[in-house]
């Protein structure tokens, strides 16, 4: 199963929205490992520095950006998130229901 993974790499005067792909077996959620190597294939060095937020360090101190964080995790399932707004505006325009007697 793919996993795309959105991140940010934060420099000093820009952040950059990048992507990257991880294979995993189906219904596995990546590891630390994981991240590690997709990030190791795309040139960056780095070690994770907040297990919470998925924020990651670059080990070289000379790194030209100052961390990369992990934004969102698309495998491709569908998700489903209440839209709120939506939900109400339909409720508005929809005539009432007639209560039975």
């Amino acid at each position: 199963m793919e996993c795309i993974v959105h991140f940010d790499v934060v420099h000093p005067d820009q952040v950059k929205e990048l992507r990257g792909l991880i294979m995993l077996e189906a219904g596995k959620a990546p590891t630390e490992a994981d991240f590690l190597g997709m990030f190791k294939d795309m040139g960056y060095e780095l070690r994770l520095s907040d297990k919470d937020k998925l924020v990651f360090t670059p080990l070289n101190a000379n790194a030209d950006y100052k961390e990369i964080r992990i934004r969102n995790l698309d495998t491709g399932e569908d998700t489903y998130v209440e839209d709120r707004n939506l939900k109400s505006v339909i409720s508005n325009l929809l005539p009432p229901q007639s209560k039975p007697l």
